[in-house]
């Protein structure tokens, strides 16, 4: 049972296992199933059993976790998770098809030629051929990461909610620097069609140049989205269940500074984009336990590679943004 764990810093220096899998390992959630504690995960069941609310009227604060030995190898899971928080709910989400995790800083993925028209074929003849071969370029992963420092006795009194938040910030402004590679990817070896000055009519010759696939998405800056927001044909738009803007043919618009002043992408997202990562959030777990809160990193190492061009489409505008 979860109270029987002894909590020690190796938990988190298992191959291959983030700490709440070796968490689950010795106390697995099916263990739970139809008892008031189904819904909580490994991590959450301990929580629980040391008493230490992270939120909600009696939060507690920082220096909760730091009252035994044992609850203060929770606390870097607890600064993982609220940053991994803010990471994942970005626009990363919007824009990729598929993740990939990858064992090395390089990455060679498949590449699919497929340029014959599709039609009939005789009965004599061959059908026409799609080839799947091995990119011949690999694709480099590289390191987005922060250095967060502060002082145990300066957010030892601070709610951990409050904490949270401000940890969930830094999740959030490290997934933008990881977007502007994502953008920067599916930019690359496209042909744009342009404009001068932007209209609706821009953003339907956007649409209009899917054929295959449809525009799911379209990537835009704050200045650029808010004038797409402002065009009178959007008046009667409505947002998604994630707040989003849905444009009148279907497409989510997707607001991000990752994404110049100067280009609209517009995707189909189940096609366009791989993530590749070697490696999930990473924080170093041993300062924190010892309340060495100076030098708090975080870093993830990926890339992007573009799966299918033809699910890419740009528009650049050409005269420059008011």
């Amino acid at each position: 049972m979860y109270n029987d764990i002894k909590l020690e810093k190796g938990l988190y220096n298992l191959s291959g296992k983030s700490f709440t899998a070796a968490l689950e390992e010795l106390d697995p959630s099916s263990a739970y199933a139809g008892t008031p504690l189904e819904k909580l995960d490994a991590f959450e069941r301990q929580l629980k059993r040391f008493n230490i609310r992270i939120n909600g009227q009696d939060c507690d604060c920082v220096e909760k976790f730091f009252s035994t030995t044992e609850t203060a190898v929770l606390f870097p899971e607890f600064v993982t998770r609220c940053i991994r928080k803010g990471f994942d709910e970005t626009v990363l989400r919007s824009v990729c098809a598929a993740k990939t995790v990858c064992a090395s800083g390089q990455y060679l993925g498949c590449v699919l030629d497929d340029t014959e028209t599709y039609t009939t074929t005789d009965q004599t003849e061959t059908l026409p051929e799609a080839k799947v071969t091995e990119s011949t370029t690999a694709t480099v992963l590289e390191k987005f990461g922060r250095l967060i420092s502060a002082s145990y006795e300066a957010i030892r009194q601070q709610r951990l909610d409050v904490f949270g938040v401000m940890l969930r910030s830094v999740g959030a402004r490290l997934a933008v620097s990881v977007v502007k590679k994502a953008v920067a990817v599916l930019e690359a070896d496209t042909t744009p069609i342009t404009t001068s000055a932007l209209t609706y009519d821009d953003l339907a010759a956007l649409y209009g140049e899917f054929d295959c696939f449809d525009m799911t998405t379209v990537i835009a800056s704050p200045a650029v989205a808010s004038k797409i927001a402002a065009m009178d044909q959007l008046k009667e738009c409505s947002a998604n269940a994630d707040g989003k803007l849905i444009l009148p043919f279907g497409s989510e618009l997707v607001k991000t500074s990752a994404a110049d002043n100067d280009t609209i992408i517009g995707i189909d997202r189940n096609f366009a984009l791989e993530f590749i990562t070697s490696t999930d959030l990473i924080m170093e777990t041993d300062k924190l336990i010892d309340r060495q809160l100076d030098q708090m990193t975080v870093s993830i190492t990926c890339g992007f590679r573009k799966i299918t061009p033809d699910a890419v489409k740009v528009l650049t505008i050409t005269a420059a943004t008011e």
